[in-house]
């Protein structure tokens, strides 16, 4: 911006100014070269015509803009449209913003209106479009947050710097999320804060479940229920238990008065290390509004032995394991693999857990998730048992398990083996379109990668027609086939018997001495001879294996089919799990991964672990799965042939453990009368469980506005403060997402920091603190965001509106009119010129044309 002569002048495209420096000069220099007769002063009158209109088209392109004062002024009305702003509130922002519009007569104002709740919308000329009842949605689909920072943000961005600015908010001042006084204090703006009334209706809200973080095994203690309510009401306050009612002979009927009313349950924790407590109000009828806010819940953790969580399909198996375990102080759970847990917060209740035998196709990628969450960010430990359903044998091969796993299912073959031939028949139809397809070609590119170099594999789509994808290739051919496989796409019906058949002519060409066929259909095929054909390849030494992908599929066909081929028929409601069930598949068919042979454990390198424990000492074991150690992982153990037997590593802040033995009478018979049996099965599981070394660190929390403040106090044995620690904190949300945060040293031994916690359900923290000379200190927390705070019973949030209002130069409460009084501010108003130069150019140019074609007198 530029002042001449009292004028300010702006320039869009300044860039361009070097033209005249440019164009000038060459009018002059035409000027002199001229051979015009015409008199002195007309060619000099006509070089300065000329110049003009140059100078005039270049200052168009520069985009020149003259700047005048002005005082217009813009006012925009932010309104709150979130779910804390009942009918009646927002009636009242009706008429206030209608009552400003029609004193609005002066032609020097412009007003506009932005509606808000969790998000603001875009600013808006029509009223009617903003408050009009008919157009804000109802109460149960609002949206559950309010964010006044963000709507101050939008009004300020919405007024153009043409007009003098002025912003009007609207709302019960009660902000969800955001720093409204800090985005206030920056807009450079004056707001003006009119409150509204808070909700009106007749609500009560399970304000809070009060408990103590941390209670010691047998220890009685309290559950305080909290209930606001701005009614007298009466109904029933139920206190669950990990889901499950506690009965209290119907004592949990309540009279509720106005205000806050509080309700103690008395409990106790035995051989439980963390507990959910939710409670939950019911049958208040039309005395509750809303009813998402009528359930709160807290979690409390117990100090007491150690406990592990034991995951086998034979529970009855794992008796020996248990009862050993018990007797060297560790209590462990044995569930089926139905009962592996669905959420962090069960799992939290674990140091330890351990899969026995568990195949990868019995857990949803879900749950994967969630043990790769456990042990990377928790500091979980995770121990993996062998048998005839893990490892490469259970489907692991590329999954989030292997992932983190000590060892690799997809092991190199050095032994002379028989060779192995296979199959894949796969659907193209056009039913497994999108996701399916690709699944299915990621599920024969893991067979694929699975297959030894003696080995040999082939490829055959079908539709209505059967395409051969690749026929009968060796291993060693590995990039040839999975660039074929990528060629499948869908399309057309569904004829699987053609396929089955020419699948089975190819195996019979095979000179192997293993063959086997894998079967994947999504759909009802057309009428074929397939129990004969089936048959045919069982009495010829093949085996066939079905996978049925999706509901639609026609199960029984293909359950069939795998019982009269000597196979396995696997039913993926999930497509996703179609490749672990290829390379389970693949594994187990090929039979190379399984050893069922006695040997001797052999101890690869000393370990603390294992101190007191004789190996050399140790009896036979009867089997193992094979597999191979990643290159950073800890082998400890190997069989005679230099397979690892037991290896770890740790993976973030856990540590994961492969055992490819078992600890059942089908493997390790003769260890279940070993005396150290229990012994190292203790010391292994104790070196692979969750540090949780708590002395010495208090731990508060505080969820206020959709954020928590994390409070560390850390001390010393002895009772000094432990400063100049360094501490961390993980937090993984509802959505099993991590964060890291470092936490503030705030006063001697206190550590602090802040998370959004605005997401509903529950969010587990892992607090680690270790100071220079000092031994590390860990705790594991967690708790319950139970409904928005949006939901929550509230006064109006006067003080905040009248800060916003005193930071920003506005006016608190003011009446329609006041919030559209002027002052004495002024802002530039651009005045375009570029219409004017080239007018002007246009004009100067005829001039020019005459000068240079008519003779004047001279």
């Amino acid at each position: 911006m530029d002042s001449w002569y009292g004028f300010e002048w702006e320039w869009l495209r300044p860039q361009y100014l070097w033209l005249l420096a440019v164009a000038l000069p060459i009018l002059v220099l035409f000027h002199f070269r001229s051979l015009s007769d015409f008199p002195l002063w007309q060619r000099w009158l006509s070089l300065l015509v000329r110049s003009l209109v140059v100078t005039c088209l270049v200052l168009a392109l520069t985009g020149l803009m003259l700047l005048t004062r002005t005082q217009r002024q813009m006012v925009v009305y932010a309104i709150d449209h979130s779910q804390s702003i009942d009918r009646a509130a927002r009636e009242a922002a009706d008429a206030y913003v209608r009552s400003a519009a029609e004193a609005a007569a002066d032609d020097s104002l412009t007003l506009r209106y932005l509606a808000f709740d969790s998000q603001a919308n875009a600013a808006v000329s029509d009223a009617a479009a903003v408050v009009e009842p008919a157009a804000v949605a109802s109460d149960a689909a609002s949206p559950q947050g309010t964010d006044l920072a963000a709507a101050i943000d939008a009004a300020v961005a919405a007024i153009p710097p043409s007009y003098v600015p002025r912003v009007v908010l609207l709302s019960d001042g009660n902000a969800t999320v955001g720093n409204a006084v800090a985005a206030a204090a920056a807009a450079g703006v004056p707001i003006d804060t009119v409150p509204l009334p808070v909700r009106s209706e007749p609500e009560i809200q399970l304000a809070a479940v009060e408990t103590p973080a941390q209670v010691r095994q047998g220890e009685p203690f309290f559950v305080e229920v909290v209930v606001n309510t701005n009614v007298a009401a009466s109904g029933f306050v139920d206190l669950y238990r990990n889901d499950v009612r506690i009965d209290d002979g119907g004592q949990n009927k309540v009279e509720l008065q106005q205000g806050e009313n509080r309700f103690r349950f008395r409990q106790s924790i035995l051989d439980e290390r963390q507990v959910t407590f939710a409670a939950r109000l019911r049958q208040f009828g039309d005395r509750d509004t809303l009813l998402d806010n009528n359930e709160a819940a807290a979690l409390v953790y117990s100090a007491g032995r150690p406990r592990a969580l034991l995951i086998d399909p034979d529970v009855e198996q794992a008796d020996a394991l248990r009862w050993a375990l018990d007797e060297q102080q560790i209590d462990i759970e044995v569930r089926p693999p139905e009962g592996l847990p669905r959420d962090l917060a069960e799992l939290q209740g674990y140091e330890c857990l351990l899969l026995s035998n568990v195949p990868a196709t019995a857990m949803t990628l879900q749950q994967m998730d969630l043990l790769r969450t456990y042990v990377q960010d928790l500091g979980g430990g995770l121990i993996m048992l062998g048998g005839d359903q893990s490892f490469g044998l259970g489907g692991y091969y590329k999954t989030q398990l292997e992932e983190i796993l000590p060892v690799r299912s997809n092991f190199e073959k050095e032994r002379e083996q028989p060779g192995f031939a296979m199959i894949l028949v796969i659907d193209r139809s056009g039913s497994m379109g999108g996701e399916k397809i690709e699944l299915a070609k990621d599920a024969a590119r893991a067979a694929v990668e699975l297959m030894g170099p003696r080995d040999s594999i082939g490829v055959i789509a079908f539709d209505n027609e059967t395409y051969w994808v690749s026929q009968l290739r060796p291993g060693t051919d590995r990039g040839y086939l999975i660039d074929q496989i990528a060629t499948i796409d869908a399309g057309g019906g569904t004829n699987m018997y053609p396929a089955m058949e020419q699948a089975y002519q190819a195996l019979a060409g095979s000179e192997a001495k293993r063959k086997h066929c894998i079967l994947l259909s999504d759909g009802i095929s057309s009428p074929g001879a397939f129990a004969q054909l089936a048959g045919e390849m069982s009495s010829q030494q093949m085996t066939v294996s079905t996978v049925a992908m999706g509901d639609g599929a026609d199960a029984q066909l293909l359950q069939d089919i795998a019982r009269l081929g000597d196979g396995r028929h696997y039913m993926c409601t999930d497509p996703q799990s179609v490749p672990q069930v290829f390379a389970k598949e693949t594994v187990e068919a090929s039979k190379e991964a399984l050893q069922e042979e006695p040997f001797l454990p052999m101890l690869a390198r000393p370990t603390q672990v294992l101190a007191g424990i004789d190996i050399e000492l140790s009896p036979l074991l009867l089997g193992y799965v094979v597999t191979a150690p990643k290159p950073t992982s800890e082998l400890i153990l190997t069989t005679e042939n230099g397979d690892p037997l037991l290896a770890w590593w740790r993976y973030g802040l856990g540590m994961t453990v492969a055992f490819t033995s078992d600890a059942k009478s089908r493997w390790a018979a003769e260890w279940l009368a070993w005396p150290e049996f229990g012994v190292f099965w203790a010391q292994v599981i104790r070196h692979a469980m969750r540090k949780n070394d708590s002395q010495g660190m208090f731990v508060q929390l505080q969820t206020v506005g959709g954020r928590t403040r994390v409070t560390l106090d850390a001390a010393e044995p002895q009772g000094a403060f432990l400063d100049s620690a360094d501490a961390q904190l993980t937090v993984i949300d509802p959505h099993l997402d991590s964060q890291q945060h470092p936490l503030r040293q705030t006063a001697p031994g206190r550590y602090e920091t802040w998370f959004a916690s605005g997401d509903r359900g529950v969010y587990q923290l892992d607090l680690a603190a270790q100071a220079p000379g000092h031994s590390p200190l860990r705790q594991s927390r967690g708790f319950v965001v139970s409904y928005p705070e949006e939901l929550r019973l509230q006064p109006v949030g006067t003080e905040t509106l009248q800060d916003i209002a005193r930071v920003s130069g506005g006016m608190y409460q003011p009446t329609p009119q006041q919030s559209l009084r002027s002052d004495e501010r002024q802002t530039n108003r651009p005045v375009t010129l570029w219409p004017w130069l080239l007018m002007a150019a246009i004009v100067l140019f005829v001039g020019d044309v005459g000068l240079r074609r008519v003779a004047l007198g001279g």
